[in-house]
């Protein structure tokens, strides 16, 4: 990523690229980034040719990738999907990588449901595109605002990734709301509460920590606006839960010391690309340290327990609405009954 940043940036790039991994939003953000960093707009018409695998065959893959550029210094090719490559049009474009032209930048990309594939890995600058975690987040909002000319205060970061999670098209959505909304003046949390509309008493960090807390009243409350917010669901909530409760079970079984446990909390949300902690790793690690001792290794076990059966729940019946389902999770887990249940 930082090579391709440099290359970007310099406007000195390989001849072939191979983007892969799970995150679309980045691979499509890098390949709109090398386009308009090895195109002249002037003769982009001429110059640019962006297609799909699966509509290609051999003798189409080798038109392309043999044109010269006209009126300009390099040509760019990208080809979307390449695993969809026929095998004759896979034949010709394996031919090319072998001795690419200095003249053609090529651009291949994997779908984000797709196997990288190990020969593209050897032939051509190969950049993965991972899904951004809890704590990478945080960094991509403050890069984006500055992309858009705008400052955005820590509190407003924090409130927005909590609003709208780690879907990045969501954000830069929201973002270019927020800085058209603020203009010169620092995106601030006011501006969050107006645009997305959330308030930092309705987010889904504030629910986790009351489930955290066994605060069963003030969680329900939280039910309803949190999941009407954007992009948001029954499932996920399920998953940002999962994790918490997961988080606190290996300290327990761990017999974690208190002064470590912060430590602890980082190094686990570190150990998986699936651990969705539904805010910045900071905001999880702080709550869960808090929360650490109201549970009991057998409360967190029966905890899972409904978690998993809610999310079996929330994907296999429509008997429930998504509120009720998830509430009814939360009594079992937090309620005056859940202690007897666990034992």
């Amino acid at each position: 990523m930082r090579a391709l940043r440099e290359a970007i940036h310099h406007k000195k790039f390989a001849m072939s690229y191979y983007f892969f991994g799970e995150n679309e939003y980045l691979k499509d953000e890098a390949v709109r980034r090398l386009i308009d960093a090895a195109v002249d707009p002037a003769t982009r018409d001429f110059n640019l040719d962006q297609r799909k695998g699966a509509d290609l065959d051999a003798a189409e893959v080798a038109s392309l990738l043999g044109m010269p550029p006209m009126m300009a210094e390099r040509r760019v090719i990208v080809i979307k999907d390449v695993g969809s490559l026929h095998k004759d049009a896979r034949k010709a474009l394996d031919a090319y990588l072998r001795s690419p032209a200095s003249e053609t930048l090529l651009v291949l990309t994997t779908a984000a449901d797709g196997k990288a594939d190990k020969g593209l890995l050897d032939r051509a600058e190969a950049v993965e595109f991972g899904q951004l975690n809890g704590a990478q987040v945080p960094q991509w909002i403050v890069a984006r605002a500055t992309e858009l000319g705008a400052t955005i205060s820590p509190a407003a970061v924090d409130l927005l990734q909590s609003a709208v999670g780690a879907d990045l098209s969501q954000l830069a959505i929201e973002l270019n709301k927020l800085a058209s909304y603020c203009g010169v003046r620092e995106i601030d949390e006011a501006a969050v509460s107006d645009i997305v509309g959330v308030r930092r008493e309705e987010t889904l960090g504030r629910l986790l920590d009351a489930v955290a807390n066994r605060d069963v009243g003030a969680a329900l409350v939280l039910v309803a606006p949190i999941l009407h917010q954007p992009k948001m669901g029954a499932v996920y909530v399920v998953m940002t839960l999962t994790t918490q409760m997961l988080a606190l079970a290996v300290m327990q079984a761990r017999v974690v010391p208190m002064s470590r446990r912060s430590t602890e909390f980082f190094s686990l949300l570190k150990s998986g690309s699936s651990n969705v902690a539904g805010r910045s790793w900071g905001e999880a690690v702080s709550a869960w340290t808090r929360a650490s001792a109201k549970w009991s290794s057998a409360e967190l076990d029966y905890a899972l327990h409904v978690l998993l059966q809610t999310d079996l729940a929330l994907k296999s019946s429509r008997l429930s609405s998504e509120q009720q389902v998830l509430s009814t999770a939360i009594l079992a887990m937090c309620g005056a009954g859940a202690t007897r249940r666990a034992a």
